[in-house]
């Protein structure tokens, strides 16, 4: 509202908008396009409607008809506010006395204008993650009195400034002044407008004495908002103003140190997002402040859908794209709207967008992440820029070496890069951390989406992405040097970010392919320990089809070797498979490198293994232990010996499954615990984990359990070990009946294999929960989701445990009453066991066999005995002892159903007494409650 004499002034809209643009900044020019951008915000209009405009508001005011003087027009800048403007507290306290004035000798020529008691912004929503950071700043505010607030662009530094400024409103008894420096472009009028705010008549050019005269010896706080591109002017002001205001307390933000006298530093850290990890719920995604503000705004958006489990990886991903950075969460939250929270996370995912649009009151500055990051750029001095866009290739946390290796040239020494990089930190464009002990910098993701930009600008980025090759070349050179690091892949994988930029630039229209093959043979074997198996084929047959003379040489046969054990996992077992895993072999024979060859018999053995060949991957085993002790490796010795227990245990034969396993054990304690690390696969994990599925076979039911449990817990650092435990420890516990610890270890299994997409674990997991449904009577959910998973792991070729699953998919199918199906399943299954001349399963195959046989008529009494005593018989001669208690308890049921309960009683009781542990299992006990029902006793 605008008064003149107690009457109000009737004023247009846009005669209001400018006239409050100029009272806001007194005695400064404010150019005509800001004041258009003002006034007629988003419209495109000509001068002359703000000629018009300004014209109608000087006649409102009086102009100099009346003798007085308001806006001034200054030819080719713009236009100003002249007249004094003083400010006047609404219910202010009577009893404080307002501060000094001067006489005005122009008592006609005076715009008064009311505010709120202490003329602080009012606050944006709720404030959300910032309650640490607002009591801190309080403290350090009535400790030190002087203190900076320092953060990137929209890192919230404004919003929480403004929440500390409004806590201490009692603390200063009101005396809370802030002034928002923003819009002053020239430094020298500072001083004018905090006088403005202070609600000062100032008419020397120099305003300064009469702001210390206000503060005097008056208890206040100051702040000072958005410094960094004054930084000069507020620095000398803040330190004088500290040094000669003692009860005066000063708060500041700024992008970049004030670097005074008396400034006590505070960094605003990003909001909390929630680290990577697995199965992650929407309340626990919530209870970080990242994911709470951004469904916050969200919310406010109008999408108001509640966040759930299945969106909460989602909502997570997006935070920590946009670095916990409050402006660029609230812009991504604004798109929610529009795309759908997958939808805005695919783009953020493909390329954060600059040109997002904010809150239309935002200051223009913050309405786009371009307009911020330029405000932020465009205060760098040119090397500042230089330095900035070449570190921009840097897509994971960098060292300060390597830093100064990419961005020094011909005129840019090391010793000046460090130095930018220095100020760039105090600018925060830069991020430092400590991570594993060691000192990182960090560009911002968004930070580094716009730094490319200018990169690609620049024409340098062939340059730069070449010295990053080369850097990235020599650090893992450097690393092999030194056997006991290669161990500890952090550091490698701290730089996986580096290395995909790397690579992609190399194989790219304009890289160096030579330079990229070079790199894809020392990475490859950090990716296949790290379980980066896509990755790892992705790169290594990039890098193949560009080997030119290095045909035949050690970097072919490092990246083939790669190429085949990360295919073995990642594609179908196909010939295609098998033939990579043999050329590879080819080459490691012609080289005559031995550890390779020992690893890749493993990776033809494990191919053998997934297609279903048993009895083949024996053979393979057996010479993989003929090199090792032919070449005395001990590593070799201890991997071959768990090679043939797996493969002895998929064959059938649990007895020298047992005895290969143990001997691999003994010669791992005898070497002092050697770790088998070949290909950087979790060799001891899969041992123990095929070792726990033989030990309930041969009728150790609780020590089973018991390595099971060992596997997965030894496997948790490792991605393709762990897979691997959760699908053999989860067969154990479905063998003993344990339904509640199988589905959990099936469920992780599902989740695993769903974060890190490793293949076909996710159907084996998808088959096994079809097995969980089967022991809980959910017949016809336990038949759709083997025949699901069935038909998936048919397609790629992993045949592993398509028998097995077929059996139980057979059980189910029977207990739905599609008998005929059920009969057809189990057929199948028998004739592909007896095709590989021995499997674990087949007693079990036969069991089932012959009891759909006997419902849907096919087989007579006699045939199905015949076929169960077969299935004793097999079980009892591949030392599966399990196995043959089951078909026990199946014969028993057929004899005592023809009268011959005697004959069933000693039979199944004959073998019930081998056990030695695992009473409380669930077959135990079913053939303990059978023993009691057909014994004498019962006859009795």
């Amino acid at each position: 509202m605008l008064e003149k004499e107690g009457v109000a002034v009737k004023l247009g809209s846009r005669s209001l908008d400018l006239l409050i643009a100029l009272v806001e900044r007194p005695g400064e020019v404010i150019s005509r396009r800001e004041l258009m951008a003002r006034a007629w915000s988003g419209l495109v209009v000509d001068e002359a409607n703000l000629r018009v405009n300004i014209a109608s508001l000087r006649k409102c005011l009086g102009g100099a008809s009346e003798g007085a003087r308001y806006i001034a027009n200054v030819p080719g800048r713009g236009y100003s506010f002249v007249a004094p403007v003083t400010r006047a507290r609404v219910e202010s306290s009577p009893e404080r006395p307002e501060a000094p004035r001067s006489p005005d000798p122009y008592p006609g020529n005076q715009l008064q204008v009311s505010v709120l008691k202490s003329a602080l912004p009012e606050r944006l929503g709720r404030l959300i993650g910032r309650d640490a950071s607002v009591r801190a700043l309080g403290e350090m505010l009535t400790t030190h009195r002087f203190v900076s607030i320092i953060g990137p662009g929209g890192m919230g530094k404004t919003t929480v400034a403004i929440c500390v400024a409004r806590t201490m409103l009692d603390t200063f008894d009101g005396a809370v002044y802030y002034v928002d420096l923003a819009s002053v472009t020239d430094a020298s009028l500072v001083p004018s407008a905090i006088a403005s705010v202070l609600g000062l008549k100032v008419r020397l050019q120099d305003p300064e004495p009469s702001i210390l005269g206000f503060f005097g010896a008056r208890r206040a706080l100051l702040v000072l908002d958005n410094c960094e591109h004054l930084i000069d002017e507020i620095s000398g002001l803040s330190e004088w103003l500290y040094k000669s205001a003692p009860q005066t307390h000063l708060l500041t933000t700024s992008r970049e140190l004030l670097r005074v006298e008396g400034e006590h530093v505070y960094i605003l850290p990003p909001l909390d997002v929630p680290p990577v990890s697995e199965g992650m719920t929407a309340s626990a995604a919530m209870a970080y402040p990242a994911v709470e503000f951004f469904m916050d705004r969200v919310a406010a958006s109008g999408v108001q859908e509640p966040l759930t489990d299945e969106m909460a990886p989602l909502a997570v991903e997006i935070c920590r794209k946009t670095d916990g950075i409050a402006l660029a969460i609230e812009w991504a939250a604004g798109r929610v709207r529009s795309y759908g929270l997958r939808g805005t996370a695919e783009l953020i995912n493909s390329r954060f967008n600059l040109l997002w649009q904010g809150r239309r009151s935002a200051p223009p500055r913050h309405r786009t992440l371009q307009a911020m990051l330029d405000w932020s750029y465009n205060l760098l001095s040119e090397s500042e820029r230089r330095v900035l866009y070449r570190l921009s290739v840097f897509v994971a946390p960098f060292q300060l070496a390597a830093a100064e290796y990419i961005a020094a040239d011909a005129v840019l020494t090391d010793a000046e890069v460090a130095a930018v990089i220095a100020s760039l930190i105090d600018k925060s464009m830069l991020s430092p951390s400590i991570l594993n002990g060691s000192n990182y910098l960090r560009v911002l993701d968004t930070t580094r989406t716009y730094a490319s930009a200018k990169l690609a600008e620049s024409g340098e980025v062939d340059a730069v992405s070449h010295k990053l090759a080369e850097h990235l070349i020599a650090q893992f050179n450097r690393s092999n040097e030194h056997e006991n690091e290669r161990r500890d892949t952090d550091r490698e994988l701290m730089q996986l970010g580096n290395l995909r930029a790397a690579l992609a630039w190399a194989f790219s229209e304009t890289g160096e392919g030579e330079l990229g093959v070079r790199l894809a043979a020392l990475a490859a074997p950090y990716l296949v320990e790290s379980s980066l198996l896509e990755e790892c084929h992705r790169w290594c047959q990039a890098a193949l089809s560009q080997l030119g003379s290095q045909q035949g040489s050690v970097t072919h046969l490092i990246l083939q070797e790669a190429l085949a054990i990360s295919a073995l996992f990642t594609r179908a077992s196909t010939d295609e498979v098998r033939n990579s895993v043999e050329l590879a072999l080819r080459l490691a024979r012609a080289l005559n490198d031995q550890e390779r060859e020992l690893g890749l018999l493993w990776g033809l053995q494990a191919f053998m293994t997934h297609v279903g060949q048993f009895r083949e991957a024996v053979d393979v085993s057996w010479r993989s232990s003929d090199l090792a002790r032919r070449i005395d490796s001990p590593a070799g010795i201890v991997m071959s010996d768990w090679m043939l227990g797996g493969s002895y245990h998929l064959a059938g034969d649990q007895t020298a499954a047992l005895r290969h396993t143990q001997e691999g054990f003994k010669h791992a304690a005898a070497h002092g615990g050697i770790a088998v690390d070949l290909l950087g696969f979790g060799h001891r994990t899969r041992a123990l984990a095929l070792h726990g599925r033989t030990l309930w076979l041969s009728g150790a039911a609780d020590r089973a359990a018991q390595v099971a449990r060992q596997a997965v817990e030894g496997a948790e650092h490792n991605v393709l070990s762990l897979c691997i435990a959760l699908l053999h420890a989860s067969t154990v516990f479905l063998w003993r009946g344990d339904v509640e610890e199988a589905e959990a270890l099936i469920s992780r299994l599902i989740q695993h294999d769903s974060r890190y997409s490793l293949g076909s674990w996710v159907d084996f997991g998808i088959a096994l929960s079809g097995e969980v449904a089967l022991l809980k009577g959910q017949s016809r959910l336990a038949a759709d989701r083997l025949r699901e998973a069935l038909g998936t792991l048919h397609a790629k070729r992993r045949f592993m445990f398509m028998t097995a699953l077929s059996r139980s998919m057979s059980e189910a199918l029977l207990d739905c009453g599609e008998i005929l199906e059920a009969e057809a399943t189990i057929t199948a299954a028998l004739e592909q066991a007896e095709a590989r001349h021995g499997s674990f399963d087949t007693p079990e195959l036969l069991r089932t066999r012959a009891q759909i046989g006997m419902v849907s008529g096919r087989l007579d009494a006699e045939s199905a005995e015949a076929m169960l005593r077969h299935s004793m018989q097999l079980a009892s001669s591949q030392g599966a002892l399990s196995l043959e208690l089951r078909s026990a308890m199946a014969l028993g049921a057929l004899l005592t159903s023809e009268g011959r309960t005697e004959e069933a009683y000693v039979i199944l009781t004959g073998v019930y007494g081998s056990f030695t542990e695992g009473y409380e299992t669930h077959d135990l006990r079913t053939a303990r409650h059978l023993i009691e029902t057909w014994g004498p006793a019962a006859k009795a």
